[in-house]
């Protein structure tokens, strides 16, 4: 069984083209099936083995632990996931986790802020974003010729304040907007390459989950925020201690952090966490509040429930489905502050 399990995520990785943070919870949800399975002292149980009912104990070892439903409800996935591959694959007949239920999940509306709340912090930044490249702020004077090399700063060590305040705000603008502006999940922003930007039109070519390629749009305001993102890219790039030909993966990331590599994931938390607290906002933000924004409030407008389920690369209408209520929850409270009978 260790081994088909060891098989079966290079079968996501390889196959499906999983993300890293997919990979990472599967690989350690089916390890803690098999330590479950497999006491000190014992060997692991033949696949064949593997019956209903042991994972039944299973969940209700994890339940007994205190685990949390929807930590639970992922576990079970993972291992559907996994023995359906092996049935495929014709290591068993059927799936011995197809009789055990799913624990029931409370739903949850997720929590939207409005778009006049989402365009004042945007305004925001770019008025920010303005004063450093007019030269109206004294910290854009104070920018170096050249960022210290990565390979003479100390490990986790960073620019001066100055070099990232001049640099990197038109960067972090430009991202944002294109968080909201196209309702990217963060693995696709940080993903983009050049050759992904159609400026022209104003299209990005979007790579998401399981490597499904799809089109979307972006407004006049990223469109904005991007052309005076390129210059402070080149910059970055020319003042990294690296040498990246044209082939290289980073070479052709289109959000470069201040080493000129292409900017990761948990990055694009740090900077949304940042500006929330420059701006002085009491939300509580992250990447994919963006996300969620830019549905609800495209549904808000009147857009079709097909076209934004396009637009956010979703396979399923049902996921797409939750912005409704959120939708509707923002209407209420609308009319509850300002109707004179609410």
């Amino acid at each position: 069984m260790k081994e088909e399990i060891q098989k079966y995520l290079e079968y996501l990785r390889n196959v499906k083209n999983s993300s890293p943070h997919t990979l990472s919870n599967y690989g350690n949800d089916l390890r803690q099936f098999l330590v479950f399975l497999s006491p000190p002292g014992s060997a692991p149980p033949a696949l064949r083995a593997v019956k209903h009912g042991l994972i039944r104990e299973f969940i209700s070892h994890l339940h007994d632990h205190g685990l949390e439903k929807s930590s639970i409800a992922r576990k079970l996935a993972a291992l559907r996931s996994f023995f359906k591959y092996c049935v495929r694959e014709g290591h068993l007949k059927e799936s011995p986790a197809r009789l055990v239920p799913t624990p029931k999940l409370p739903k949850r509306i997720p929590s939207v802020v409005s778009a006049e709340e989402m365009n004042g912090f945007l305004n925001h930044l770019a008025g920010m974003a303005q004063e450093r490249g007019d030269g109206r702020n004294p910290a854009a004077k104070r920018v170096p010729a050249r960022i210290p090399p990565a390979a003479e700063t100390q490990k986790n060590s960073r620019p001066p304040v100055a070099a990232e305040e001049g640099l990197l705000l038109r960067r972090d603008r430009a991202l944002l907007e294109l968080l909201y502006a196209a309702g990217l999940r963060v693995s696709e922003l940080t993903g983009l390459n050049l050759l992904d930007v159609e400026q022209k039109e104003r299209m990005l070519r979007v790579r998401g989950k399981g490597n499904k390629e799809r089109i979307v749009p972006y407004g006049e305001k990223a469109q904005e925020a991007l052309e005076k993102y390129w210059p402070v890219r080149e910059q970055l790039r020319k003042q990294a201690n690296i040498s990246l030909g044209n082939g290289d993966a980073h070479a052709q990331a289109v959000f470069l952090n201040y080493a000129g590599r292409r900017l990761s994931q948990r990055s694009v938390g740090r900077i949304v966490k940042k500006y929330v607290r420059l701006v002085n906002v009491n939300w509580d933000l992250h990447p994919h509040s963006l996300r969620h924004a830019f549905a609800t409030h495209l549904l808000a407008d009147g857009a079709d429930l097909r076209a934004i389920q396009e637009l956010l690369g979703h396979q399923s209408l049902s996921t797409t489905q939750r912005y409704t209520h959120a939708s509707i929850r923002q209407l209420m409270e609308v009319y509850d502050k300002a109707h004179p009978h609410a």
